[in-house]
């Protein structure tokens, strides 16, 4: 106990000393590759929610349903984020309602104008590309147009083009070629080559024609006085001139176009996105870059390893009691006291050790008297013929009694009841041992029943009794026959034993999903309530006389019960006193 005791409480200390030791050592000594890792980190993570909200606001026309967006990254990135109006009005918030925000605004998300610090590849006119607004194809233009690029790549393959087909942001299907024309094998005749049609899907939809000119509508509205050129914006938003020459020199009008098309697609787009809002992000739990006072970290590693050593000792003593409560249990049971318990009253590993050493000394105790009942029951059973062979033979010897005929037989007779005891329990043994192999072969039950029958039957018609069999269907089963016979006969047995004169015997079999049943029923003396439990103990008798004339040597239902569970089944009784009673093995047609 004292060794176990001192083992835990050392460990303890000892892990206690270096968690607090290294814990002092990380924490003083914290360094700036740390923080700059840091804040890349807090780059990359400011970057991605920035990003992810543009997206909501490109796609949604308020922040309406923002919320779960807000409160999904907040988790993701362990970040506080708040999103504002440029009022103030608070939109969304990942903390508790009342808490202050942040200091300071770390970006406006508006993609409209899009922050190029924290989008380095935004384009020129600050317009994110995933605000699309009246341009978004319908499902129907989606999939018409997608099969009519994809007939126009197969077409452009086959002219030894090397295309890949995109999908833009609205929806449309685009196809460019990506490398350089694939030589083509030499043909003798030459093959008339098909142009292939871009027109059908670069041809804009009924959708893009009407943005379209709702946008150009705002472009000639924002040129007016500004420019004289004529000509469209189209679908990839470049202008297309309808004049051969400028009136203006070249750089004028094409600054004031460019400048018109960014503020017509703008004013176009305002009612399809999200309003400007601010995005407030919380800042993660900052290193401590400078360190902590000696005399805190002194007083913290004390207080630490009081804490643990008081601990410790607490743990140490629960569980060295217990040890110790079971030690001497062990020592009483090895002395011989098979009744030996612990009662602990802690819960956890212990007890449930507790509980299955209680187990195990039942279990012994048990053992140990089911060995000195056996002992008791296998000599009475043997001494009774023993007693009367001797008696027999003695006064033969002593010229008492002759030996006739009718002595030899009543001698021979107790010798095969010596032996059939003795076969019995080598049975058992084999049985207890996991030793009684099985001969398993398929069996026809109605050819089975019919040949226990036929070697009972004499008996039966001596007592007066009628045994029939019944079978139901063609029940399949796979056993080892000579067992099977060897049960059911000790079945039968029991029931002739049992049966008053006048009485049934039936045996039956049918097939019960994967198991076949089969009962032996009788209409005899019965078994009442209490004594069922124990039919199948070895050496049992309702009858505590043990006289011999009232039943056999105990051991028939035992074996009954031991060649079922070696076949992987189960045997199983039950009887109502005076009107029948019924024994039923239940076998698994492929064990």
């Amino acid at each position: 106990m004292r060794s176990l005791f001192v083992r835990l409480l050392t460990s303890s200390a000892v892990v206690a000393v270096c968690s607090i030791t290294a814990t002092a050592w990380l924490a003083a000594s914290s360094t700036s590759g740390a923080i700059q890792r840091e804040q890349g980190q807090t780059l990359a993570s400011d970057a991605q929610i920035n990003n992810t909200l543009l997206g909501y606001a490109a796609r949604h026309p308020d922040w309406s349903g923002v919320a779960a967006t807000v409160r999904d990254l907040a988790a993701r990135n362990s970040r506080r984020i708040a999103l504002t109006t440029e009022k103030g009005t608070l939109i969304a918030d990942s903390a508790a309602a009342g808490t202050p925000l942040p200091s300071r605004v770390s970006a406006v998300v508006d993609p409209l104008a899009v922050d190029v610090t924290l989008v380095p590849g935004a384009a020129e006119d600050r317009i994110d590309p995933r605000a699309v607004g009246p341009f978004l194809l319908s499902d129907r233009d989606r999939t018409r147009l997608t099969k009519l690029a994809a007939t126009y790549a197969g077409c452009m393959r086959r002219t030894r083009q090397t295309v890949q087909m995109t999908v833009s942001n609205t929806g449309r299907p685009s196809v460019t070629i990506t490398g350089e024309e694939i030589p083509r094998e030499p043909s003798p005749m030459p093959t008339p080559m098909t142009p292939c049609d871009a027109v059908s899907f670069n041809t804009p939809t009924r959708t893009e024609k009407a943005a379209l000119k709702q946008l150009n509508l705002l472009v000639a509205k924002c040129l007016k006085g500004k420019s004289t050129e004529r000509g469209s914006v189209s679908l990839d938003f470049t202008w297309v001139s309808k004049e051969k020459r400028p009136a203006l020199p070249a750089a004028e009008p094409a600054q004031a176009i460019s400048s018109c098309i960014v503020a017509a697609r703008k004013e176009q787009l305002d009612p399809y996105v999200a309003p400007a809002a601010y995005l407030y992000i919380g800042s993660p739990a900052e290193a401590a870059g400078q360190r902590i006072p000696l005399p805190s970290i002194a007083g913290a590693a004390l207080l630490v390893l009081v804490l643990t050593v008081g601990v410790s000792v607490m743990a140490a003593r629960r569980l060295v009691g217990p040890v110790n409560a079971l030690t001497h249990a062990a020592r009483r049971m090895r002395d011989g006291d098979s009744s030996a318990r612990v009662r602990i009253r802690t819960t956890g590993e212990i007890s449930e050790l507790a509980t299955a050493f209680n187990e195990m000394s039942e279990h012994l105790q048990r053992m140990e008297e089911q060995r000195k009942a056996m002992v008791s029951d296998v000599s009475h059973e043997l001494r009774t013929p023993l007693s009367n062979l001797r008696g027999w033979l003695e006064a033969a010897q002593d010229g008492v009694a002759e030996l006739d005929p009718a002595l030899i037989a009543s001698l021979v007779e107790e010798i095969l009841l010596l032996q059939h005891i003795v076969d019995d329990l080598q049975d058992l043994a084999l049985a207890d041992a996991g030793r009684l192999y099985l001969h398993l072969e398929p069996v026809c039950l109605g050819d089975l029943l019919d040949q226990v029958t036929t070697a009972h039957r004499g008996r039966a018609e001596a007592a007066g009794l009628t045994l029939t069999t019944e079978v139901t269907g063609a029940p399949t089963l796979i056993a080892a026959p000579v067992r099977l016979r060897q049960a059911i006969g000790n079945l039968v047995t029991n029931s002739l034993r049992y049966t008053p004169p006048g009485g049934h015997i039936t045996l039956s079999a049918r097939q019960d999903g994967d198991h076949v049943i089969i009962e032996v029923t009788d209409t005899g003396i019965g078994i009442r309530a209490e004594h069922l439990p124990h039919v199948f103990d070895r050496f049992w008798r309702a009858e505590k006389s043990r006289n011999r004339r009232t039943g056999g040597s105990g051991l028939g239902l035992a074996i009954v019960r031991d060649l079922a569970e070696a076949h992987g089944g189960t045997a199983t009784v039950t009887s109502t006193p005076g009107v029948r009673t019924t024994f039923t093995l239940r076998l698994p047609s492929r064990p």
